[in-house]
């Protein structure tokens, strides 16, 4: 059996990652600053910000997957967010380099291209957006999204580990289906997130097919589902939401996501299972 260690298992989308390592019958260790609410395994409070505790916590480990952050901008000063998404990462990653761990799957961001928390109205350059696009934020959490990938980067160049970076598009727990209705002819709602999300249970695969893939160096990844959030074609938002965007790289005459997943699908071997379409039926039934 091998170990995983997951920091932040208990968050929005801890739970739904632990879970998938325990179904594939990983030994699975979380490292939090405070227990979960439904323990799923053993839990250790750990200061992240802390290479000592951290060392502890990694010891013995297999894989790595960090998930812990502060998780949005400006729930905090500025200066905090940075410090405590950049030090953790760091210590995260350095810790596990040092330990001989090889495989790290770290949390970045759809924020890091810097839609997401822009107050000055910033317009994708082209959709779909895939992995190539200009990061461009204007706030410390996506800033601190592109300091942990050149991280991972420097890590890897140092001592061959591998470290994927997962552009998480918005998390999406089976509970908050029951939202969905109320937004899907609303395009302007989540017009800075391109409309994008994931299934928690979808990341939670897509991590572990990051750790049990071999060969990927040092990596960035967006990772959504393969629909948009909402009841309106790819053509329909962006008319509605960025008119003045006409760079369109692929037919948006479906329900498709604007937030390309096509390299995870294709680096990982991952497909997305769920779509809230089918999940709303069957919160409906």
């Amino acid at each position: 059996m091998k170990k995983v260690v997951i920091t932040g298992g208990s968050g929005l989308l801890g739970p739904a990652v632990i879970q998938e390592f325990v179904n594939h019958s990983y030994e699975v260790i979380n490292l939090d600053s405070k227990k979960p609410d439904n323990p799923l395994c053993p839990t250790i409070i750990t200061d992240l910000t802390n290479l000592g505790e951290v060392f502890s916590g990694l010891a013995g480990a297999d894989a790595v997957v960090h998930l812990a952050a502060i998780p949005v901008a400006y729930s905090h000063p500025n200066e905090v967010t940075f410090v405590n998404n950049v030090l953790s990462t760091y210590n995260v990653l350095e810790a596990a380099a040092q330990l001989g761990i090889k495989k790290a799957a770290i949390t970045s961001s759809e924020s890091s291209y810097g839609l997401v928390f822009s107050k000055q109205g910033l317009a994708p350059q082209y959709v779909p957006l895939d992995e190539d696009h200009p990061q461009l934020p204007e706030d410390s959490y996506g800033l601190s999204k592109i300091a942990n990938e050149e991280t991972a980067k420097a890590i890897h160049r140092r001592t061959g580990m591998q470290v994927v970076s997962m552009r998480l598009g918005n998390v999406i727990t089976p509970e908050k289906y029951e939202n969905f209705p109320s937004f899907i002819h609303k395009p302007l709602e989540r017009k800075s997130i391109l409309w994008s999300y994931i299934d928690a249970r979808d990341a939670g695969a897509a991590y572990r097919c990051a750790v049990e893939k071999d060969g990927l160096g040092a990596v960035e990844l967006n990772i959504a589902n393969d629909d948009s959030s909402m009841d309106m074609t790819g053509e329909e938002l962006m008319k509605a939401a960025f008119p003045e965007v006409t760079d369109f790289r692929e037919p948006l005459d479906n329900y498709r996501t604007l937030f390309s997943n096509k390299k995870a699908k294709q680096l990982l071997g991952w497909e997305p299972q769920y779509s809230w379409r089918n999940e709303i039926k069957k919160i409906l039934e």
